[in-house]
């Protein structure tokens, strides 16, 4: 039996939509970016009684909220975002009007009781909503923006409070619904046990920051409410497993392919698993891509990744009749280019649905993989990267490339004492064993053989760990003191662009205190910039952080990337950075190698490292990239500007660009211009 402590009511439960199964509004009447329909749509109007009511609730939890921050201990504290996801919730729905339904009204007045239940209750501990068994929700504060994001737990009955054996879990990944915000999300995942429930499993379902298929942020918050749950619970870290349907089944694809050591499973269902194949397929949509978006699919591009899928089983589903059955057999052609023959079960006569015998057979497929558990230490290590974003496979790690965006491969295998490693495009790497998990002994006299080249007497450490690093220099490898990646300035994990990357750790907007005298650019900062705000609230249900150019601490530039906005003439950072960037920012010009471009009618987009700290980023003058148009279809939500852009302003901002794109590129990997751009 599950508790009762926070349940909303079975009448506004049983009216939320099974959305894990739900595809909503994709199709070629999608396909018009002059016509685009607004995701999320405008929910129903509160009547002048609900919006009094809601709002003197929301005053009485916020303050509440701020009483308790300054009474409770240091333990109660931590546990507050468990209230704030509530009063947050029903907050945007009602700024953003995304009631959809009139029984979602009725949920919010539930909510709110529960926030204040659970606001009495903090002190004990541990909470009763960490005591319960069945469906609970739990919130934690991302370090992306400080915002509250919810997530959804699934607590077995054979769960114990200080028993202290590790339990599997499983990530549950959702579908897409463009109506289930916040205040849905609470409802449905409050009193919901979803699709798979297992014995002795919790079940992580993230919220994702909404219908992103679990990309950017979403990926982030995949990880960030796990490691919340991992804080309260006794996860067993070798049996996680990634899963999801529909948009979670193409979240699942792309986590599994990018972070395969992570999990001792994938079961990915339906979904999309690459953008251009799947919308010409699915969407029935005509594509006109620029080089640089053909090149920034690899991000999301999954087969392109398929051959990391070695070191993390996987068993796909498919319905039979289902159209995006197309994904699976997809990731199946590039498994077989591997030499890997896909577990796909296939659901018979079924549409876009889980069919019951096909759940039953991934099941007990499901299981002995977890008995099994992840390996710590394959002794075969495959791993294939475009971007330093996924730098590493287990004991491997990728600290440097010839070329972002192109394929880059490292295979290692451990034979004997030696450990055989071959490459491509691959220029810097590290091995890294940590404590306890050497396959060697203590006093062995290793050799390690990188693409033909020797390495001789190299030892583990006594405590059974070993960190060896190398880098290419003149077509030669050479050992490394400390990691490969330790140069200053270059393309490095977390640190390689292009400019949607920085919006997937902690960064804060940073307005011009001073005015541009040219008014077409004065306009379009302040526009964007507007924009980049808002979007950031409704698509990856955050709350950016703002602040003006001499606002910024020292501490902000140690610890976030600054999103410049404006000119050098009207933000002083830009200003203070200009003369240290590899594009020049002169008043009337911005010169990219040998061309020019006025700033009276043009503006610069782009992405490198702070001058003011080389470990951290700054973007100049975007928010993320895609735009309305690729709100329609998960498939969209891709990069759709590079590293740098010259922007003119005379052409006006549309659903797909932020002006007209005269010029763009990628910095080279010393995060220098290209030399065919810089002549």
């Amino acid at each position: 039996m599950t508790n009762l402590w926070n349940r909303v009511s079975p009448t506004a439960a049983c009216l939320i939509s099974l959305w894990t199964l739900s595809l909503v509004a994709d199709g070629p009447s999608d396909n018009d970016p002059d016509k685009v329909r607004q995701v999320p749509r405008l929910g129903i109007k509160l009547s002048d009684d609900d919006h009094t009511r809601l709002t003197s609730e929301l005053r009485s939890l916020r303050k509440a909220i701020d009483h308790s921050w300054a009474s409770l201990g240091p333990e109660a504290r931590l546990r507050l975002p468990d209230v704030q996801i509530y009063e947050r919730a029903v907050s945007k729905a009602i700024k953003f009007q995304e009631f959809f339904k009139p029984q979602e009204i009725e949920g919010a007045f539930q909510l709110m009781k529960a926030g204040q239940r659970r606001l009495r209750l903090l002190e004990q501990s541990p909470s009763p909503w960490e005591t319960t068994r069945g469906p609970e929700l739990f919130g934690y504060v991302s370090n992306i923006d400080n915002s509250v994001q919810p997530y959804g737990l699934i607590i077995p009955d054979s769960y114990q409070p200080n028993q202290g054996r590790p339990f599997r879990l499983d990530i549950w990944l959702h579908g897409r619904n463009e109506s289930i915000t916040e205040d849905a999300y609470l409802l449905q995942r409050q009193n919901q046990l979803g699709q798979c429930t297992f014995k002795d499993t919790f079940v992580l379902h993230p919220f994702g920051r909404y219908s992103n298929a679990f990309k950017f942020a979403g990926e982030i918050d995949v990880f960030e409410a796990l490691a919340d749950v991992k804080k309260r619970f006794p996860i067993d870290d070798s049996r996680v497993s990634i899963r999801g349907f529909s948009m979670g089944g193409a979240g699942c694809w792309q986590l599994a392919v990018h972070c395969p050591d992570q999990f001792f499973a994938a079961n990915p269902g339906a979904g999309f698993a690459e953008t251009p194949e799947f919308l010409k397929f699915f969407q029935k949509q005509t594509l006109n891509p620029t080089w640089w978006e053909e090149k920034l699919w690899n991000w999301y591009d999954c087969h392109n990744w398929a051959g990391n899928l070695l070191n993390c089983p996987t068993i796909a589903y498919s319905g039979e009749k289902d159209r995006q059955k197309q994904a699976a057999d997809i990731m199946a052609n590039a498994l077989a280019r591997e030499g890997i023959d896909l577990q796909h079960v296939i659901g018979p006569g079924t549409g876009h649905r889980i069919h019951p015998e096909s759940k039953n057979e991934i099941e007990d497929r499901m299981y002995k993989l977890a008995d099994r558990g992840r390996v710590e230490f394959p002794r075969t290590v495959h791993f294939t990267t475009f971007s330093l974003r996924y730098n590493r496979m287990f004991w491997l790690q990728v600290d440097s490339l010839r070329k972002h965006w192109e394929r880059s491969t490292v295979e290692a295998k451990v034979i004997g004492d030696e450990i055989h490693i071959s490459t491509r495009g691959i220029t810097g790497l590290t091995l890294d064993i940590p404590s306890g998990q050497s396959p060697f002994q203590m006093n062995a006299a290793l050799t390690i053989r990188i693409d033909g080249q020797v390495f001789s007497s190299i030892r583990p450490k006594s405590d059974l760990s070993l960190t060896k690093s190398f880098c290419l220099k003149g077509g030669d490898w050479t050992l490394a003191n400390g990691s490969s990646a330790t140069r200053l300035l270059r393309k490095r994990h977390k640190l390689q662009g292009p400019i949607d990357d920085a919006f997937m750790d902690r960064f804060v907007f940073v307005l011009p205190s001073g005015t541009d005298s040219k008014a077409l650019v004065r306009h379009w900062v302040d526009q964007e910039a507007r924009r980049a705000i808002e979007q950031w609230a409704r698509h990856f249900r955050g709350e950016a952080i703002v602040k003006l150019d001499n606002e910024i601490t020292s501490e902000e530039i140690a610890s976030a990337n600054l999103i410049l906005w404006g000119t050098p003439q009207s933000n002083q950072l830009i200003r203070r950075i200009r003369g240290k960037l590899p594009l020049k920012w002169q008043p009337n010009s911005i010169q990219v190698g040998s061309q020019f471009y006025p700033t009276e009618d043009n503006i610069l987009t782009m992405v490198y490292p702070n001058p003011m700290n080389p470990n951290r980023y700054i973007v100049l003058n975007s928010g993320f990239t895609y735009r309305e148009f690729a709100y329609l279809n998960n498939a969209r939500q891709v990069p759709m500007l590079p590293d740098w852009a010259i922007v003119n302003l005379r052409v006006p901002p549309s659903t797909v660009w932020p002006g007209k794109i005269l010029n763009a590129g990628f910095f080279d990997e010393s995060w220098e211009l290209a030399p065919s751009l810089a002549q």
